[in-house]
């Protein structure tokens, strides 16, 4: 009988030793001893069932018995992990993945052990908590080699354990085992969550692992024309992973990571983020019509068609409202703490409707935008007339104000959706707009250098309004353009990392980490300049933060070169495909 204290404890890891495996509608951060310490199901808002990255209980862990070193990589092109560890006395791995496509309300988790060389010797530990960990699995039975049990309300079933038995000790994992295979040998261990009944057909390995293998193969593009196909390639499969069916996007698969150690910030990204799902339409369509481009158009029209001028920030998966802030009483993760929903249901951000125009007419360049489309762009161009001079909490989601970058943003997207057959007798009308908007906000946001500045009440550079002139709210050769990208450079630049803004005397590094996004932001700039060799540093500095599985977090700590935030940041990932898609080519081809 394995000894509960010895087998099953995993102390959290830096987030650049997590992997992430998913399927569209949920998703499992893979440690490197082969511990699932994040998991929430069935959907990526709901309760964790593994929820020991933030403190609670919960796991499930293939893991060598030997002494070993940790690595890892991805089946190219798919979100199909490989733990890989040299042990003493051989090399073991564990294939890894979320059976896909998801099946809404089902999900089916594959694990396959491979003794690649050299014997075998591993730990396999399985407790699924419902409730962020508080609750244990009940009528736990074993019959025909399958176990079956609950946890809260939901159905559990896991293949290939035969041997498995209930650990001994005080809060033991519901079920573990130790097992050899011998040299070239493998095994396989399925595990089935249910919202309801589960099937009555078990799964077979080889065929949900060839079906699974198939499925990204299809949903992942080439992407051979772009400056970094692999990681194109990877960068876009991150993205699918965490697109629902409906086509909403969430913002991370995480909750409560830390930005900062002991600072407060600490957010549940579990949302889509109208903004973030913009940011990756174009970024795909930067790169070709592919199929998350059509899922953003429909999830961002959606909403637009429903709320209008009152479009949320962000919305779960569904569609619905994001919750409010709570506490789960658990530890949170070292630095951080337990804060689940998010405060932007409370906020109105300009700038989303901004970039739903530059979404839409993303989309119209490809011919992808249908009728509801233009519908969307219709309530999304009446709801900026509506409410353009309200204050808002802009890109960062600070103090409401009259943001500058958001202003620009809407001009942006109104002459971007403008140039693409706008229904007639509105694209007059929307370029009247555009240059109402732009001119208020020179005459009240212009700083007295001549560049742009974050408000009318605030003088300082900020990161975001690089955005604008790169999407076309203001002239690449406009002298407000040239001199804030030269002035954010030189005040927010360090070594080719990009800081949002200066939050206080002291050294940018001391506040917060340096922002991925702004990072391939400022690669864009500059190679709408025309100055490749900048461009490229730009983008190869950012590219480069991230751990061996190559996921990006929202910021990197230059000094401590480790991520901060949320995991994966899905925005980081969309600007750097974006960056190797427009990098491969002169800016004006675009």
């Amino acid at each position: 009988m394995v000894n509960a204290k010895e087998s099953w404890q995993f102390p959290p890891h830096v987030l650049r030793e997590y992997a992430l495996i998913a399927d569209g509608e949920r998703g499992i951060l893979v440690g490197p001893k082969g511990d699932f310490v994040w998991m929430c199901f069935p959907r990526w808002d709901s309760d964790a069932i593994f929820s020991s990255l933030i403190g609670g209980h919960g796991s499930y862990a293939i893991t060598p018995r030997d002494r070993f070193v940790w690595g890892g990589y991805y089946e190219e092109g798919s979100l199909i992990w490989h733990s890989r560890w040299v042990t003493e006395s051989g090399i073991v791995e564990c294939r890894e993945a979320l059976a896909f496509p998801a099946e809404p309300g089902h999900a089916v988790v594959l694990r396959r052990v491979v003794a690649v060389d050299g014997d075998a010797h591993v730990r396999v530990v399985l407790d699924p908590r419902a409730g962020f960990g508080h609750h244990g699995v009940r009528s736990l039975a074993r019959e025909d080699g399958v176990w079956t049990g609950r946890t809260d309300s939901l159905r559990v079933r896991w293949l290939g354990a035969d041997d498995a038995r209930p650990a001994a000790g005080s809060g033991a994992p519901a079920l573990a085992m130790d097992m050899t295979l011998r040299a070239g040998e493998h095994h396989d261990f399925v595990l089935e969550l249910g919202e309801g009944p589960l099937p009555e057909e078990l799964i077979v390995p080889d065929a949900a692992w060839e079906a699974t293998a198939s499925a990204w193969q299809a949903a992942v593009p080439e992407s051979s024309e772009t400056i970094a196909p692999r990681d194109s390639r990877h960068a876009y499969a991150v993205l699918r992973g965490l697109t629902s069916t409906g086509g909403g996007m969430v913002a991370a698969a995480t909750m409560s990571l830390p930005e900062r150690a002991r600072q407060g910030r600490n957010y549940d990204y579990r949302y889509v983020w109208i903004r973030d799902q913009c940011f990756t339409g174009e970024a795909v369509a930067a790169a070709g019509p592919y199929p998350l481009l059509d899922d953003a158009v429909r999830f961002v029209s959606a909403r637009l068609l429903e709320d209008g001028p009152n479009l949320k920030p962000a919305y779960t998966t569904l569609g619905g409202p994001v919750p409010g802030q709570r506490l789960l009483k658990l530890p949170g993760y070292p630095g951080g703490s337990d804060i689940a929903g998010n405060h932007v249901n409370a906020q109105f951000q300009l700038d989303a409707l901004g970039e739903s125009l530059l979404l839409l007419a993303a989309a119209a360049s490809h011919d992808h935008l249908d009728a509801d489309g233009w519908r969307a762009a219709l309530a999304a161009a009446d709801a900026i007339a509506a409410r353009w001079q309200d204050a808002e909490a802009g890109i960062w989601e600070l103090e409401d104000k009259n943001w500058t970058e958001s202003r620009l943003i809407c001009v942006a997207g109104l002459r971007a959706i403008s140039k693409r057959g706008a229904p007639s007798g509105r694209i007059g009308d929307w370029l009247a707009l555009a240059e109402r908007i732009l001119a208020e906000t020179a005459a009240s946001s212009t700083h007295t250098s001549g560049r742009w500045q974050r408000a009318p009440d605030d003088e300082r550079n900020d990161s975001a309004l690089l955005l604008p002139p790169i999407r076309g709210g203001v002239a690449a050769d406009d002298p407000r353009t040239l001199a804030t990208l030269h002035s954010v450079e030189e005040e927010l630049g360090a070594d080719s990392y990009l800081y949002r803004f200066r939050q206080n005397a002291g050294p940018l590094e001391g506040a917060e980490g340096a922002f991925l996004l702004c990072g391939f932001t400022m690669a864009l700039a500059q190679h709408q300049q025309g100055r490749e060799v900048a461009a490229t540093r730009w983008f190869e500095r950012n590219r480069a933060a991230c751990g061996p599985p190559g996921l990006y977090s929202e910021e990197f700590d230059v000094t401590q070169r480790q991520l901060r935030g949320n995991l994966p940041q899905a925005f980081v990932h969309a600007l750097m495909l974006e960056c190797s898609a427009r990098l491969a080519k002169p800016w004006e081809t675009h």
